[in-house]
């Protein structure tokens, strides 16, 4: 086997996230890569959404524009990498490599993975402490920040406890930071996190 594609049979992808199809060959001495394409089978119909030759690299799809890309200066390496999927990129995808031999004949190979792409609700918001810890001396500076996993793009909100049970809307950001803690800064804090 000289020339061999190697990829993987499915990719999950989350929705508003990124996803790479790896597209590998290890290259060989007397062979150079001619062209390189990606294409897409959905519904029954196949497009191409990318071609890499001598003339440079085609999006050939518009509602992929700016959206996909293959390494540029890596030898051997055709993944795709899409950014920002969108429920309708579930679907089957082909790589397709063409190499020209030292006597002029053409070898071709595809590989082919199928993408699913799913939304994913956010997890419950994990909180880690700064450098201090939890018990920070007064005037130290020290930080949380939350962390929740799910489809992009994920909004955090900071609350603070009050007496009588209410929750005060702090900030909506994933870091909570503090320059110089105060002992009035003692308390229980709370981030909720939220996506679409």
């Amino acid at each position: 086997a000289l020339l061999d594609l190697s990829g993987v049979h499915q990719v999950k992808g989350t929705w508003m996230g990124s996803t790479t199809l790896p597209c590998t060959y290890v290259p060989s001495e007397g062979f150079t890569q001619q062209t390189l394409s990606w294409s897409v089978e959905r519904d029954s119909s196949t497009s191409t959404i990318f071609r890499r030759d001598d003339s440079g690299d085609h999006i050939l799809l518009s509602k992929f524009r700016d959206r996909v890309s293959v390494p540029n200066h890596s030898p051997g390496n055709a993944s795709l990498l899409i950014e920002n999927l969108e429920m309708p990129d579930s679907g089957h995808y082909t790589c397709q490599v063409i190499w020209r031999s030292t006597n002029n004949s053409l070898i071709t190979k595809e590989v082919t993975t199928a993408v699913k792409v799913v939304k994913v609700a956010a997890t419950k918001p994990i909180i880690r402490a700064g450098e201090l810890g939890l018990t920070v001396p007064a005037g130290a500076s020290t930080s949380l920040t939350c962390e929740a996993s799910g489809s992009p793009p994920i909004s955090y909100r900071w609350f603070r406890s009050t007496p009588v049970g209410k929750a005060l809307l702090l900030s909506r950001g994933a870091k909570l930071a503090w320059d110089s803690l105060q002992p009035s800064d003692s308390g229980t804090y709370f981030c909720e996190a939220e996506n679409r």
